[in-house]
């Protein structure tokens, strides 16, 4: 349960974060685009959220069985 609400809250930062960045260049160019700038910015900081987050579940996983295995061999 802990990781789905840290995987939800990582998703959640990083679309925050890409959309505001996706308004403000699109307010350069009019409403409208500001708010697909917005939809396209979320988009892809949840894309990248969603990444960055199993990316270190994985690298943990592999760090563990490593240290096992060392573990196996040193004894």
């Amino acid at each position: 349960m802990k990781s789905r609400i840290v995987r939800g809250l990582s998703r959640a930062k990083y679309a925050a974060v890409f959309a505001a960045v996706g308004a403000g260049i699109g307010g350069l160019f009019g409403r409208s685009t500001a708010s697909s700038g917005a939809a396209a910015g979320a988009l892809i900081g949840a894309s990248l959220g969603e990444q960055r987050f199993s990316g270190d579940s994985i690298s943990e996983r592999v760090k563990g069985e490593v240290n096992e295995r060392v573990a196996q061999v040193s004894m």
